[in-house]
Formats: structure tokens, C-alpha cells, sequence
């Protein structure tokens, strides 16, 4: 098995950092500035144990991979490029969706008989070309892995394996979308994170989200673990340390702000829930709000932490 991981950035680079390490043989598609420092320098993952450097093959885009027997293609992409990724795959090769949000795994079952999701639980960070952190420690995360729409085969039991020998706690579970649903509810908080930076008054913003996209869910028959699995399965494994001196600085979509990319993922998490609002006839003004504010805040280059909670409670308020 070779994993040819698209998207080499937080997520997709701590693990294929990990995977090498291990033993595993890794290729990478990244792009631009992380492309050229990982061609040039390696790929360096930072962990609180000291950093490793990892040279492993990188493209520029999938099609220029030399695609094998054994293959998996894993997507650690934001979900607004998953679709280009997909039209750029041999149609006979597995794909893992190393991603949050749900609509990646519909995405490629249109076009792939097997489909994998992993629910990822990997507080990580890429702010700088060529570098990605793991921000905890012993165990950097925990990537439980299913077939989509739901089951166990040969092929997750040996990703999970491979995960596992990698230093992640991994299981192959056949109720992954229901797993990866209730992750879904955890990052619909990320715009505000985004919006409002890591200030008092967050959490009470973020529930709200969180609150709105349950009833949503409920409306549209969509079963999600409770809060009490999810306890249940994280426990004490995700211990969050400071890496090279620095703690945590903010999620996925914080740092999307902070690094200047001008785009964020919020209309696949924030607008997942809008959009089976839609569907099924429940309003969700809330999360269309931070999602909107969080887009707008992308497309103009604006910092992370613009709003405070207040005004963001304000904004959303004036369309309940």
C-alpha cells in the first residue's frame, strides 16, 4: 500500500510525516510556496519531542503522480477543492477523505466505488511553507476510518493498521459518517474562533451554532453520535502540549485567516447545515451568518479575531 496524500498541509503533512516515519511509503501533492520548500528542504514536522525532516516525493497535482497498483489516494484538501482533486484520479483507486465536513465522501462516491472517511480528531498546524506541527502529545490523534456509506472491509483494517503503527489511535468503525456528523457539529465553531479569535465569550457563540445545527440534523433524520460517545472515545488521548514554545494557536479556519489563503471551508461545515436547513424547512440563521461573515472575512484578507463575540452575537441576532 502506498499513500499519495493531496493536501500535505496541517492535517494531511502531520500525517504523512507520521506514515513515513513509520515506514510507510508516502507521496504528496501540495502546491505553491509548500510545494517548492517541501522539494527543496523536505517536509519538516514539528512535535513536542523535537522535529524530523521527511524528503518524500511531492507533485504539483494529482495527475502527475504515477499512479500504481496498491495506491490510496488520501484527500487532506479543504472540501471547496475536492471536486478538482477527484477529476484528477485514476477512477479504480480507493479514496480516503482525511477531511472535516460530510460532503466530501458524497462528492466521490459519485464517482468511485470505494470510499473511505476518516473522522479526524488531529489538532495540528501549517502557518509556514514546508512545515506542519502535531500540537499533541504522545499521542498526536486519533483517525478512525470507515467504508462510506457505512461498513468495515480488508482495506480500512489496513489503514487503520498503518495509522496505528504511525503512533495515531486508529479503529475501523462501520458507522464512520455518524461519527464524522457529530464532528461536523464540533466545527461549526470554527468561524467563530476564526471571527472572534480565542477570547472569553467564544464558547457561548459557538454553542448556539452547535445548538441550531442539531435541530437541523434531527429535522433531516440524520443520526450523529451523542456528546457522551464522543467523550467516551476522545478521553484523556488528546493531550494539547507547546511545540518549539508556542501553544495552539487557533483551528483549521483560523489559520486559513491567519496564513492569507483567501478561502476558508466554512460553506461545507457552516453551510452543510444551511443547506439541510433548506432542505427540510428549518431555518438556520446562525450558521449562515458566521459563515457568510467568515467568507467575507477570507475574501478580504481580514485577520483572524476582526469581531468580538458581542458583535458577532449582534450580527446574528439582526436575522433570527
Amino acid at each position: 500500500m502506498r499513500f499519495v496524500i493531496i493536501g500535505a498541509g496541517a492535517v494531511g503533512g502531520v500525517v504523512a510525516g507520521r506514515l513515513a516515519g513509520s515506514g510507510a511509503d508516502v507521496v504528496l501533492v501540495a502546491r505553491g510556496a509548500h510545494l517548492e520548500a517541501i522539494r527543496r528542504d523536505g517536509l519538516l514536522l514539528r512535535e513536542a519531542d523535537g522535529d524530523t525532516r521527511h524528503r518524500l516525493p511531492a507533485y504539483a497535482a494529482p495527475a502527475e503522480v504515477g499512479w500504481r497498483p496498491g495506491d490510496v489516494a488520501v484527500l487532506a484538501v479543504k472540501s471547496n477543492d475536492t471536486q478538482a482533486v477527484l477529476e484528477q484520479l485514476p477512477r479504480d483507486v480507493p479514496v480516503v477523505c482525511l477531511q472535516n465536513g460530510v460532503a466530501n465522501e458524497r462528492a466521490a462516491l459519485r464517482l468511485f466505488p470505494d470510499v473511505y472517511g476518516i473522522c479526524v480528531m488531529l489538532p495540528s498546524a501549517h502557518l509556514e511553507p514546508g512545515v506542519v506541527v502535531a500540537q499533541c502529545a504522545p499521542v498526536p490523534g486519533i483517525l478512525d476510518i470507515g467504508r462510506v456509506p457505512g461498513g468495515v472491509d480488508d482495506t480500512a483494517r489496513e489503514i487503520a493498521a498503518h495509522l496505528v503503527k504511525a503512533g495515531f489511535v486508529a479503529e475501523a468503525r462501520p458507522d464512520i459518517m455518524r461519527r464524522k456528523y457529530t464532528k461536523l457539529l464540533m466545527n461549526l465553531g470554527n468561524a467563530v474562533e476564526a471571527l472572534c479569535g480565542r477570547v472569553d465569550g467564544i464558547d457561548e457563540v459557538a454553542a448556539l451554532l452547535g445548538a441550531e445545527g442539531e435541530t437541523v440534523l434531527r429535522a433531516a433524520g440524520i443520526a450523529y453520535a451523542t456528546a457522551e460517545e464522543d467523550r467516551e472515545r476522545r478521553g484523556e488521548i488528546l493531550q494539547l502540549v507547546p511545540v518549539a514554545g508556542q501553544m495552539r494557536g487557533g483551528g483549521s479556519t483560523w489559520q486559513s485567516l491567519a496564513r492569507g489563503t483567501g478561502a476558508v471551508e466554512a460553506d461545507y461545515l457552516n453551510g452543510e447545515i444551511v443547506l439541510l436547513g433548506r432542505l427540510h424547512g428549518v431555518p438556520a440563521p446562525a450558521n449562515e451568518t458566521a459563515r457568510r461573515l467568515v467568507v467575507d472575512a477570507a475574501r478580504s484578507g481580514t485577520a483572524p479575531g476582526a469581531l468580538s463575540p458581542a458583535q458577532l452575537r449582534a450580527a446574528i441576532d439582526d436575522v433570527r
